[in-house]
């Protein structure tokens, strides 16, 4: 199966960022003007500290009842999120996302930080490489009733 680099060799090398002492409203506001899910935070040194996602934001802002104005994104970032290296490949991130329960993985290679792969990236790597199994028309063994 594919290096994991498939997939963030094929993205543009932007990351959406934001900083730990950014409002959580400031963050969601963010995520939805660049249509994104998550936001990698970074310190000022550029340094890797976690994500935030709109789960993060439901579970731990919304549900437990804090402002949003008040709330920053320290204190409701994800930082004990499994990671991945640019060696493993897209099977062993599919199985690492299964076994933590996760949606995203952080990508380093070495202490550098590469990028995130998220669960809809696995998937659509998974589709676009997939195996002639999925492929009835090629495979003309299938009967469908």
């Amino acid at each position: 199966m594919e290096k994991i680099t498939s997939i963030l060799n094929r993205r543009e090398p932007h990351f959406h960022t934001v900083s730990p002492g950014s409002s959580v409203i400031d963050a969601l506001q963010q995520m939805r003007c660049e249509n994104v899910d998550y936001l990698v935070v970074i310190n000022d040194d550029e340094r890797f500290l976690g994500i935030i996602s709109d789960h993060d934001i439901a579970t731990r802002v919304v549900f437990g009842r804090k402002p949003l104005q008040k709330t920053s994104v320290k204190e409701i970032m994800n930082t004990r999120l499994p990671v991945v290296t640019t060696d493993d490949t897209v099977e062993k991130c599919m199985r690492t996302m299964h076994q933590h329960n996760v949606r995203f993985l952080p990508v380093f290679e070495g202490f550098n930080f590469k990028g995130i792969v998220s669960s809809d990236d696995i998937i659509c790597e998974v589709v676009e490489n997939r195996l002639d199994i999925f492929d009835p028309e090629e495979d003309q063994s299938y009967t469908f009733a």
